[in-house]
């Protein structure tokens, strides 16, 4: 088996030591040098065959997107891309992955979850490039953590739990943080993707979603609301549409860092 040849850049040493240690345990890797900025780790690889570059976003005296412009400039240089950083705004991931990073993680990371990404673009899996461009990269670990927040919103808000837009409604939040966009399409594609998934109609999941946010509505939970998103948003006679509710929760998720 060939030991694919794997450079770390990022300013934390203790982070670098760490991956590195882990990564020099298997025996299909090794982590053949690290870095703490851009220009050193380019120099490095117009000289050298290195299979990935692992690297953070915030760098010394550049950043990520630096090397990523440059690696994608030199035209002799082939080495795959994992963005692996704690900068987890959608507008980070998708231009990550525009400049042609193959995969976007945040940190805190699994390693697990990490070890077999690497895998998968050692192995010429590009579709982790071509079908996740436009797409914010959730692994599984932030997707949990967005479960458990939507959980509690949820719960603040007064949906319960046992009603089918209770369901609908958190794929449809978590739809719109991984593509923002869908928002604009809520008929065309967010609800049939839904139904889809649940084998219903999307008429079906529609009003399963209104019903939810009119039960949240009329248990008067309309304080809760406006506290939970720091502002009045809305008054007791007035109901968000359920795209506008979608919105406003993925918005504030985005913000607090899904």
């Amino acid at each position: 088996m060939e030991t694919k040849k794997i450079i770390i850049v990022d300013t934390n040493d203790k982070e670098i030591n760490e991956l590195k240690n882990l990564l020099n345990s298997e025996v299909d890797v090794k982590v053949i040098e690290t870095f703490n900025n851009a220009s050193d780790a380019i120099n490095y690889l117009k000289h050298n065959d290195i299979d990935l570059v692992i690297s953070d976003i915030i760098l010394h005296n550049s950043d990520g997107f630096e090397l990523l412009e440059s690696i994608r400039k030199e035209k002799n240089i082939y080495s795959k891309i994992i963005i692996l950083s704690a900068l987890n705004g959608d507008a980070f991931v998708q231009k990550a992955l525009a400049l042609g990073a193959d995969y976007y993680m945040i940190k805190p990371y699994n390693y697990r979850v990490l070890h077999n990404r690497i895998d998968e673009i050692l192995s010429g899996a590009s579709y982790l490039r071509e079908t996740k461009k436009d797409v914010k990269v959730i692994d599984d670990d932030n997707m949990k953590n967005i479960d458990g927040k939507l959980s509690n919103i949820f719960i603040t808000v007064g949906i319960p739990a046992h009603i089918k837009g209770y369901q609908f409604l958190r794929e449809a939040i978590k739809m719109a943080i991984e593509t923002p966009e869908i928002i604009n399409s809520i008929t065309k594609k967010l609800y049939p993707s839904i139904a889809k998934k649940y084998d219903t109609s999307s008429s079906k999941v529609e009003r399963a979603i209104r019903h939810a946010i009119e039960v949240a509505w009329n248990r008067g939970k309309i304080e809760n609301i406006n506290n939970l998103f720091g502002i009045k948003v809305y008054s007791d006679n007035e109901k968000p549409t359920n795209g506008e509710f979608i919105a406003l929760v993925a918005d504030k998720m985005l913000i607090e860092g899904a």
